[in-house]
């Protein structure tokens, strides 16, 4: 049997190959210097970025990434790889006959290098899946650069196509309110959920990104599935880099503010990331659960992200079948399925 001509390419953000101050370094820099990632002018941003950060962050960053890394490698890495095996078979299971590949916007394996092994290997139409829900400039815009980046370099070209946002599709929302219920059932409901999203520079909204509108609209829709009052409810923007005002309130100091309150029992979840990462499994989990207890909070309840969840899968299937509608990925009838 021949190569499926169709692939889904699930894209996110990326991950050093090591917990190691060289690896991570190297990713630092690819990451940094995207001007999607960092809107600052070149000829003030670059002698900071290579003075000053790319001397001091790496080894600080490599210690936070050494206390996450499994046997596998990282653990963004780890449940691409999974989640990419996982949607191939629920769409074969489904009928369909596609190959899917994850890829990362910094670091391995590049989107680049996986579209031209898509391309080799027959790939004549491609479904470019960023694994960002809510649409950001910073993000899925930079997937874009670096899928047309690679197209300009090619002659012959495969269609192509590609999905801005899932940020309230009904079935992703479900998957999250899942999450929630499931984890309730063995950890009880705390006084607060805190929906953390990532952060990025306020000017970003100002310059009419949809980020910030899209995760509160995120927030409400999983709220009022889950049976989560308003009151009960926090939103919060984590990952603050540099000295400009970001996107409020902030997690951790939140979290600080609420243990100050009174507030012992907090259940945290981050519905902007799909799979678990060095943001959800250190900031969240180990640096803001040490900040909150530390102010006076008992209990934090860290919620995993969708990862290999079966409802997430499913709602990535047909997230992927109604971008595909249109190409002929059916598996003819008297055919078997793989």
């Amino acid at each position: 049997m021949t190569a499926p001509d169709t692939a889904v390419l699930l894209c996110n953000l990326g991950t050093p190959d090591a917990p190691t101050t060289p690896a991570v370094r190297r990713y630092l820099s690819q990451f940094l210097h995207d001007p999607r990632v960092v809107e600052i002018p070149r000829v003030i941003w670059c002698p900071i970025l290579h003075g000053i950060i790319l001397r001091t962050r790496p080894a600080q960053s490599a210690r936070r990434y050494a206390s996450i890394w499994t046997p596998e490698g990282s653990p963004l890495t780890v449940w691409s790889d999974k989640q990419a095996k996982l949607l191939a078979g629920y769409l074969g299971e489904r009928g369909h006959r596609v190959t899917v590949r994850f890829a990362m916007r910094y670091g391995n394996p590049s989107i680049p290098s996986v579209l031209g092994e898509l391309k080799a290997g027959g790939a004549r139409r491609v479904l470019v899946l960023p694994m960002y829900p809510q649409y950001c400039a910073a993000t899925t815009a930079s997937t874009a650069d670096a899928v047309n980046a690679w197209a300009k370099q090619e002659r012959a070209l495969p269609e192509l196509r590609f999905v801005n946002r899932f940020h309230d599709d009904p079935r992703y929302i479900d998957a999250l309110a899942k999450r929630l219920s499931d984890h309730w059932m063995t950890h009880g409901r705390g006084e607060r959920l805190v929906m953390s999203f990532h952060g990025m520079p306020k000017r970003t909204r100002d310059l009419g990104d949809p980020y910030f509108d899209e995760c509160m609209e995120t927030a409400r829709l999983v709220a009022a599935r889950a049976d989560v009052k308003p009151e009960q409810l926090v939103v919060t923007f984590q990952s603050r880099l540099g000295r400009a005002e970001w996107l409020q309130p902030y997690t951790e100091p939140t979290l600080v503010k609420l243990a100050k309150q009174g507030v012992k029992k907090v259940d945290v979840m981050c519905p902007g990331f799909v799979a678990d990462n060095l943001e959800t499994l250190e900031e969240i989990a180990q640096e803001a659960r040490d900040a909150f207890l530390k102010a006076g909070g008992t209990d934090f309840n860290y919620v995993p992200c969708l990862n290999d969840q079966h409802e997430w899968m499913a709602a990535l299937a047909a997230l992927a079948l109604r971008h595909l509608q249109g190409w002929d990925t059916q598996v003819p009838a008297s055919t078997p399925r793989p």
